[in-house]
């Protein structure tokens, strides 16, 4: 996988640009970034080849340890003199900024120059390779299946090089991710509706092939089983998360809840319990484009920081949040190499990037033997967070009844868990071995600045609301 043409040959451009605006600003930098998406699906209706939602541009930014400003472009045929000058010209500054501004000038960061790749196979295959894929296993979905009413398979692709320059740094980097789905919607004869999904994400598209097939009887046999499901009696209960529950805790819990910006605008109860206990002292946690390998991966983030691997619990202390350059300068705090952007269009935001449990020592076996009468849940269907009052909800596209240390055939579904997030934390009693991180989800920020995202860990013990 190779680096952006069009970003390297902007490359002394961009340098230009940080010269200039260099002569009236403390702080310069200048992102680039060409990204490159393909989606691949079949179903029984359709099958095609689709170019996703990709983007080519640059954004500035700029400070004088005041307000911080950015000017987004996405046409480099001006010259630099003439971008700076734009960008200039569009500074605003209103009263409110002005009451709101940073007290204190970026750092001066350690000088580097350096090219950053993660290599993927996407160039071994081609695009009519990926339909007929998605196309065979669609019918051999439905072939298998009386009850289908309709399958689909779909392989998306993305592709980003990033560039980044400043008066200290001179950073690029390429890496890619795949995520692959298969879905299933069945029906019984009363007419009853469900949906199952098995997926495979990975950096390259041979694990794809290989792996997703086999999860065939696994989609099967989940499709029909949800068919039997019913709604659960509401009530607190021990429960078993699977690796992708315990993502969606972690993610909703201490995800951004601990994002600093909104410590900045004290948004965030979590800022006040910094150094004191909030989980049990048997849970661990992390966030870091370089904690794990992951959909959220990278090797510095849109400030060009350096990707950096952060606990954020430790045996079950608040330690730390997560910032962006900006965010971290506010609160004086080093930044955690998590300013990130939807595009180059949208501002930086500190944003979780691959947040999970560390792993346990406990054996899955057991902590289900543990459990006389509760449910283990299973994949995550969405999550809701207020980080000002700390209350979590989170759904599970499924739960399975345990009763006198046994998992049973009795499906619920779906299941939402709630609480305060202390609470919920402090109840975990038993941490397994074996965690994953799933790498396939999109996040926002509040109801836009979408990002990618993943999260997971082991599976947890805890006592909890469901409804």
């Amino acid at each position: 996988m190779n680096f952006s043409k069009y970003l390297d040959d902007c490359r002394e451009k961009c340098r230009e640009l940080v010269n200039i605006l260099g002569a009236d600003f403390d702080y310069v930098g200048v992102l680039g970034e060409d990204s490159q998406n393909l989606r691949v699906f079949s179903d029984k209706r359709t099958s095609g080849i689709t170019e996703g939602q990709g983007y080519c541009g640059f954004v500035v930014k700029l400070s004088n340890g005041g307000a911080v400003y950015e000017y987004s472009f996405d046409d480099f045929s001006l010259s630099p003199k003439e971008i700076a000058a734009k960008a200039v010209s569009s500074l605003k500054t209103t009263e409110k900024m002005k009451s709101n501004t940073i007290s204190a000038k970026f750092p001066e960061f350690e000088k580097m120059t350096k090219s950053f790749k993660r290599d993927s196979d996407f160039d071994d295959y081609s695009e009519e390779e990926l339909l007929s894929f998605c196309s065979s296993l669609k019918d051999e979905i439905l072939s298998s299946e009386k009850n289908a009413l309709n399958a689909q398979a779909i392989i998306v692709t993305r592709r980003d090089s990033k560039l980044f320059v400043s008066k200290d740094r001179e950073l690029d980097q390429v890496y890619g991710w795949a995520n692959s789905y298969m879905i299933l919607t069945v029906s019984d004869e009363e007419g009853k509706i469900v949906s199952a999904r098995e997926n495979v994400n990975s950096v390259n598209l041979k694990d794809v092939f290989e792996e997703l097939p086999k999860l065939k009887g696994k989609l099967i046999k989940k499709a029909n089983c949800l068919l039997t499901a019913k709604p659960i009696e509401p009530g607190v209960y021990d429960v078993i998360t699977d690796s992708s529950i315990t993502g969606l805790i972690a993610h909703e819990a201490f995800g951004h809840g601990v994002e600093m910006d909104q410590f900045v605008k004290d948004r965030a109860l979590a800022k006040k319990f910094v150094g004191d206990y909030v989980a049990s002292p048997i849970a661990s946690m992390h966030d870091g484009a370089s904690a794990t390998l992951s959909a959220a991966s990278y090797f510095f983030d849109d400030d060009g920081i350096l990707a950096h691997d952060t606990t954020i619990i430790k045996d079950g202390i608040l330690v730390s949040g997560l910032c962006d350059l900006t965010s971290a300068c506010q609160l004086g705090v080093e930044p955690t190499g998590n300013g990130r952007r939807q595009s180059f269009k949208r501002k930086a935001y500190a944003r979780m990037t691959n947040t999970f449990f560390s792993d346990g020592t406990d054996k899955l076996e057991d902590m289900i033997k543990s459990v006389k009468h509760g449910y283990m849940l299973f994949e995550t269907n969405n999550g809701m967070e207020d980080p000002k009052n700390w209350q979590i909800q989170c759904t599970a596209e499924y739960g399975i009844e345990i009763i006198n240390g046994k998992l049973t055939d009795n499906y619920v579904a779906p299941v939402v868990m709630s609480g305060y997030v202390p609470d919920l934390l402090k109840s975990i009693t038993m941490i397994s071995d074996g965690g994953k991180v799933i790498g396939s989800g999109m996040c926002g920020k509040g109801y836009k600045e979408w990002v990618r995202v993943s999260d997971g860990g082991p599976c947890l013990k805890v006592r909890v609301k469901l409804a």
